[in-house]
């Protein structure tokens, strides 16, 4: 089924207009420790991209959940928006269903957080359409059942994030433009995480610190760059023209620039058979903008 077919039992799917799930990136990601059951201690800052995917939501009059857009090596059963979906629809007794289109511009296994981000936008939009009325607080705890990163996708915040990465304290950053480079290449955060050499002992960073300057590293770079030579291609040629960082565990690189047109210039002499993109920094997630959209349509 194309993402624009529609079941007789369900309104219409319009992921040209749809619902916006931003990328984001990590700014530094720091390992402070682990906790007795084995879950990772983190530092970092998240920020978004005026970048990302595209969800396009058909209701069902049946209690049917399912993506209805064929995505290769993403199983729909373990999609996490048709997970997020059915999530919702037991914890509020929802009876009615939804085909799920995305129009997927994220890449899988580039750290810059898609899978968290489409689950997110499902929990906002489906919060909207089955009009259930949950509030924020209420979506970012169902959220984080799904996974660490789902709540600041929810929140739509920037944020300095601990724990897991679910405690969160908005912040207002610098919104560079950031020129974003894809290596070909899937990156496993359970397999980078695993390593034995990955470093676990981090000092803590205070937010005052980072935002006075002290920027901090990705501990996790330096594992995938000897495991991943696209990456080490990447940042090496990248921080030819700015600073270059991996987010999350990776594969995507970025750097910031100050002015769109630096960015669009070091982009053209990227090397044949690259991908990247060029996109804004965003401290407010473009979600909620649309989140808002449909409560004043709603009212009207």
């Amino acid at each position: 089924m194309s993402p624009t077919d529609n079941p007789s039992n369900s309104s219409p799917l319009d992921p040209g207009c749809g619902w916006p799930a931003p990328a984001k990136l990590n700014r530094f990601l720091h390992i402070t420790g682990r906790r007795a059951d084995g879950y990772h201690l983190l530092q970092t800052v998240f920020q978004f991209l005026d970048y990302g995917d595209t969800l396009g939501f058909g209701l069902r009059d049946d209690a049917v959940v399912r993506r209805s857009t064929s995505l290769p090596g993403i199983d729909p059963e373990t999609d996490l928006t048709v997970r997020a979906a059915r999530l919702l629809q037991r914890h509020a007794g929802v009876t009615r269903g939804v085909e799920i289109a995305i129009d997927k511009r994220i890449p899988p296994g580039g750290g810059l957080g898609g899978g968290s981000s489409d689950a997110a936008t499902t929990m906002w939009a489906l919060n909207c359409l089955w009009k259930l009325g949950l509030s924020v607080d209420e979506l970012a705890a169902l959220g984080l059942r799904l996974g660490a990163d789902v709540p600041v996708f929810v929140r739509g915040q920037a944020a300095w994030a601990e724990g897991v990465g679910e405690i969160l304290t908005p912040l207002t950053l610098d919104e560079p433009w950031y020129l974003v480079v894809i290596p070909n290449v899937q990156v496993s955060t359970a397999e980078i995480f695993t390593t034995p050499e990955l470093t676990r002992d981090c000092n803590a960073l205070t937010i005052g610190g980072f935002l006075s300057g002290d920027h901090g590293v990705n501990v996790c770079e330096p594992v995938v760059r000897a495991r991943f030579p696209q990456v080490a291609d990447a940042l090496d040629w990248l921080g030819r023209y700015a600073p270059a960082r991996m987010s999350g565990t990776g594969a995507c690189v970025f750097a910031g620039f100050t002015e769109r047109g630096a960015a669009d210039e070091a982009r053209r002499l990227l090397p044949a058979g690259w991908r990247a993109f060029v996109a804004r920094g965003c401290n407010r997630s473009p979600l909620l903008a649309r989140v808002e959209l449909h409560c004043a349509e709603f009212a009207r």
